[in-house]
């Protein structure tokens, strides 16, 4: 059996970095754990710099999976405990990296974060065994200006957005639009109206795109929808059954909310997320799976399980992903798996 050292990345983020090590051995495990690895990782001090070790026998596959992990740095395998030879790490990266990046806002979810929760999901559902080919669908249905979205399209994947502010889906059509055009790869953008029974429900952003001039010409596009729409009154707005996996980073109840039935700001998010998972379920197809974030110091996680369980999700068992925020906000996150 070999034994391998993985060094994490770098975080611009100075809290999460003081967190990243813990982080990284649990979604290490999940990755580890459905390559039949040896799931446990130790954080151990080799000349002076931090890294986790794990033992296991990893294929190309293998490797290319782990090199999707949300802070994986560089990849090692240890020879005699002494010498580290360094083995090619192969992350998915169908676009440049500034498209992550780049978007600065009040409210963005961490970028590392983001990827570490998408992760989780995809190992947690039943198309695990794609990740690393495309043709996936990742929904969010709290999509703001779309860091999910992207890194829906860095892996390859198209994605399906849920926002009810109309700025932020603005917004969010201006940076891609812009990046596009700046990358110049082929596309188009639109922002429709939608009509429900007549009556205008929604707007619509469709933005198809392709990587290449030659992805674009063989028809390999990928295709991004955001509905300015609320995400607890979606009915006959989407086809059922459009996502393999669903993120979403719930209102912390701090700096942002969610609108309640008579349209004030409601700072609790299981509220929200009891009126909204009846109707996030039905655009998840049957082994899709679900990953969610949330302020523990306004909701507690046995309450946010206790609904999931209620919608007849079956919960996926993760390692410890709580960890500090700010002073207001103690982020925690959890994994179900639609069975049916």
């Amino acid at each position: 059996m070999s034994r391998y050292a993985l060094l994490l990345a770098p975080s611009a983020n100075r809290v999460y970095a003081d967190q990243a090590a813990r982080l990284a051995q649990s979604e290490l495990a999940a990755f580890l754990g459905y390559l039949s690895a040896a799931p446990d990782s130790e954080v151990v001090s080799l000349g002076g710099v931090e890294y986790l070790a794990f033992d296991g026998d990893l294929s190309e596959r293998d490797i290319a999976y782990v090199s999707n992990l949300s802070s994986a740095y560089a990849l090692f395998e240890r020879v005699d405990d002494e010498l580290l030879r360094p083995l090619t790490l192969r992350p998915l990266a169908r676009y440049d990296s500034d498209l992550i990046t780049i978007p600065k806002y009040a409210g963005k979810t961490n970028e590392q974060f983001t990827k570490l929760v998408l992760n989780l999901a995809l190992l947690a559902s039943a198309s695990a065994g794609r990740m690393l080919d495309g043709h996936l669908t990742v929904l969010d249905p709290l999509c703001g200006r779309g860091t999910t979205l992207n890194q829906a399209l860095m892996y390859g994947y198209d994605g399906v957005g849920i926002e009810l502010d109309g700025k932020d889906v603005e917004a969010y059509k201006l940076f891609l639009q812009t990046w596009l055009k700046r990358k110049r790869l082929k596309h188009t953008a639109e922002l429709v109206p939608v009509r429900r029974q007549g009556k205008r429900a929604a707007r619509r952003l469709e933005v198809t795109m392709a990587a290449s001039k030659d992805d674009h010409k063989a028809g390999a596009v990928q295709k991004i929808v955001v509905l300015q729409a609320d995400t607890t009154q979606l009915e006959g707005l989407l086809k059922g059954g459009v996502a393999d996996v669903l993120v979403a980073d719930l209102p912390y109840g701090v700096a942002h909310g969610s609108y309640d039935d008579e349209g004030g700001i409601s700072r609790r998010p299981l509220d929200l997320l009891e009126r909204a998972v009846p109707q996030w379920l039905p655009l998840l197809r049957a082994g899709g799976a679900l990953g969610l974030s949330w302020n523990t110091k306004v909701a507690r996680r046995e309450l946010a399980e206790d609904i999931l369980i209620a919608n007849g999700l079956e919960l996926v068992p993760q390692g410890p992903l709580d960890h500090r925020v700010d002073q207001g906000i103690e982020r925690d996150v959890l994994i179900a798996r639609k069975t049916n």
